[in-house]
């Protein structure tokens, strides 16, 4: 979308409604592909919910010119959430599992390392316990990749950094990791990120 033409457009339009209204529903459509490949990014989407329960409230002309740039900002907002892979030097893959298993108060060394157990965690699923057919279906199964998530986090060489987490944090990580492997993947090959550039 050329959002200078779109501003250009707006300013001049004399159907400033319909405008917001289908700004607001590609908004609505990216946000729910955007948080479909991450769950973290849920405060993308009450904010989005807050600037449009603001728009519901009040429509004259000043509401819906001030809702138009708030979209707006919000629109660049989720640019800048979408170009973070590529900063953090991940793809959307990596990039969620690595939001799952971070922590705010960890140091750039720290951080380094959560991204590199992210990335091996996730290869060595895929390439090892996500291969098997039906995985999710059989207790065995779902058992055994519970049991390798938990065992890799817990590992001195393989699991997250033991001077920066503690026992209770991951046991908490290895549950939310295992349950976003358990929403997404059906097995290594089936899953949302398989057609995400």
């Amino acid at each position: 979308i050329d959002f200078e033409r779109l501003r250009q457009e707006f300013a001049s339009s004399p159907k400033k409604n319909t405008t917001v209204c289908a700004l607001n529903d590609a908004i609505d459509k990216r946000l729910k592909k955007m948080l479909e490949r991450n769950p973290l990014r849920i405060d993308y989407y009450e904010k989005y919910l807050k600037i449009i329960a603001e728009y519901n409230s009040e429509k004259d002309r000043v509401t819906i010119e001030k809702t138009f740039e708030q979209l707006m900002r919000f629109i660049s907002e989720l640019d800048q959430e979408e170009r973070r892979a590529i900063q953090e030097g991940l793809d959307e893959e990596h990039l969620a599992l690595f939001d799952l298993l971070v922590k705010p108060t960890l140091s750039k060394q720290a951080i380094a390392r959560v991204k590199k157990v992210a990335c091996e965690l996730l290869d060595r699923l895929k390439a090892e316990k996500l291969k098997i057919d039906h995985w999710k279906e059989k207790d065995a199964t779902r058992s055994e990749v519970k049991t390798f998530i938990h065992n890799f986090l817990w590992d001195e060489n393989t699991g997250l950094p033991v001077e920066e987490y503690n026992p209770e944090e991951v046991e908490r990580k290895a549950a939310v990791v295992f349950e976003h492997i358990y929403r997404i993947y059906e097995d290594a090959e089936h899953h949302i990120y398989r057609n995400v550039a």
